[in-house]
């Protein structure tokens, strides 16, 4: 079983081109990197709202993009996009998943995993940020 870990795209970004890990710019997916790091995973993913599922190397452009003004038909539709990212590079059924982002890029990926982990579930951002501190 190898253990992979989901971060979240965060709003703040470069303004330029970048290699994914290094293009997102907040307190919060700094420190979720991080932690992801400190766990030494198989790999790190980020979720796009826009491209999907993102390799830290991966380099994009920057966007405005959200899931959170997405509908409910557009959040599904990106999950399914993200799922099948997923398949090629892990096994959905044997993996084991620690998500690092809020309900609404989580809500339609974890009924397709069956090993998660969910660490800052139920948190408030000043509470993840002091967990997601004390763990790395």
């Amino acid at each position: 079983m190898n253990e992979l870990v989901l971060i979240s795209c965060v709003s703040k970004k470069l303004s330029y081109k970048a290699r994914a890990e290094k293009l997102y710019k907040s307190p919060w997916f700094e420190s979720s990197m991080k932690y992801a790091k400190s766990l030494k995973p198989h790999a790190i993913f980020i979720l796009s709202a826009k491209y999907g599922l993102l390799a830290l190397d991966q380099e994009i452009e920057p966007y405005d993009l959200t899931l959170k003004t997405m509908r409910k038909s557009q959040v599904k539709n990106w999950a399914n996009i993200v799922i099948d990212q997923l398949r090629c590079h892990c096994d959905l059924r044997n993996d084991e998943f620690i998500i690092l982002a809020g309900d609404k890029y989580r809500k339609y990926l974890v009924p397709h995993l069956d090993h998660v982990k969910i660490p800052l579930k139920g948190m408030r951002i000043g509470e993840q940020l002091k967990w997601l501190k004390e763990h790395s």
